[in-house]
C-alpha cells in the first residue's frame, strides 16, 4: 500500500467527468478512477470530494444529465470501495491550515473551499492533485499540480454500466 507522501488526490472535477461520456475530459478521467481498482494505484479522496461529487452530480443546473440522490450514494460507495483509491481524514489542525492558507492568498467566495481541500491534503502529507482547475492550485508551490494523462488506445474505458451521457 502506498505511504500517504505517495498518494495523489482526485479533485472533485475529475471524479465527475469521469461519469459523464460527452465531456473532453471524460476519457482520462475514467482511465484514473480505473486505475483505482488496483490496490496500488495511490488516489485519495477527502471527505470534501464526495460532499462536492454529490452536490454536483445531483444538481440539474451543473450537469446536464443529473444522478437521483440513490444513485449518486450508489457511485460514491463505489468509489469508496476501490482498494487504490484511500478516504483521507481531516486532520486536526485543518481548521489552522486553512487560516495559514488564506493569509498567504486571501481568496474569496467559494475558491477558499479549495484552499480546504489543500489544507486537508496537507494535513494528510498528500502533495499531489489531478485536477482539471490547475490555476486554482499552481500557486501553491508546495503543491504538484496534475491533470489526467490520457490513457493508451488500447486501454479499455469504463464509463459505469449506466453511465450517463452529459
Amino acid at each position: 500500500m502506498a505511504t500517504r507522501t505517495d498518494l495523489t488526490l482526485v479533485d472533485t472535477n475529475v471524479l465527475v467527468f469521469s461519469f459523464y461520456q460527452d465531456r473532453p475530459e471524460h476519457r482520462a478521467c475514467a482511465a484514473l478512477r480505473d486505475r483505482a481498482q488496483q490496490d496500488d494505484a495511490a488516489l485519495c479522496i477527502a471527505p470534501q470530494n464526495v460532499a462536492e461529487f454529490y452536490a454536483v452530480v445531483t444538481n440539474p443546473r451543473r450537469v446536464s444529465a443529473p444522478f437521483t440522490a440513490s444513485d449518486a450514494l450508489t457511485e460514491i460507495e463505489k468509489l469508496l470501495s476501490l482498494p487504490g483509491l484511500t478516504l483521507l481524514s481531516v486532520p486536526p489542525d485543518a481548521v489552522q491550515r486553512l487560516a495559514d492558507l488564506l493569509r498567504r492568498r486571501p481568496v474569496t467566495g467559494h475558491k477558499v473551499y479549495d484552499l480546504q481541500l489543500i489544507a486537508t491534503m496537507l494535513g494528510n502529507g498528500v502533495r499531489r492533485i489531478y485536477t482539471h482547475n490547475t490555476s486554482d492550485f499552481t500557486p501553491f508551490a508546495e503543491l504538484e499540480v496534475l491533470t489526467p494523462p490520457e490513457p493508451a488506445a488500447a486501454e479499455p474505458m469504463s464509463g459505469g454500466p449506466d453511465a450517463p451521457v452529459a
